[in-house]
């Protein structure tokens, strides 16, 4: 079974969007360009991910894939549901 000592970063630009990296590599792997969207990384968890381990919004099958393929796995916010998008149009705009 696979497992990885990893550390995940919060972004400080960008809510719910998480930088999962080994934790011995640090952020050296993540693109500049990744960087400058995704801001100063904010560790929140160190931990050790298992294959098959649950995760609340990735799969941890494809974090370790990633993670051994780029040197990163990104996690980015939830798609919002349409429902929530259209409380803020007019009434003869929304979409029921």
């Amino acid at each position: 079974m696979e497992h990885l000592i990893i550390e995940i970063f919060r972004s400080s630009r960008n809510d719910d969007m998480y930088l999962y990296v080994k934790k011995a590599e640090g952020l050296k792997a993540v693109p500049d360009a990744l960087m400058e969207r995704f801001g100063s990384g904010l560790s929140v968890m160190t931990m050790l991910l298992k294959e098959g381990q649950k995760l609340a919004r990735a799969d941890s099958a494809k974090v370790i894939e990633s993670l051994k393929t780029q040197g990163f796995y990104l996690q980015m916010p939830a798609a919002k549901d349409e429902y929530f998008l259209n409380l803020y149009k007019t009434p003869t705009d929304a979409v029921y």
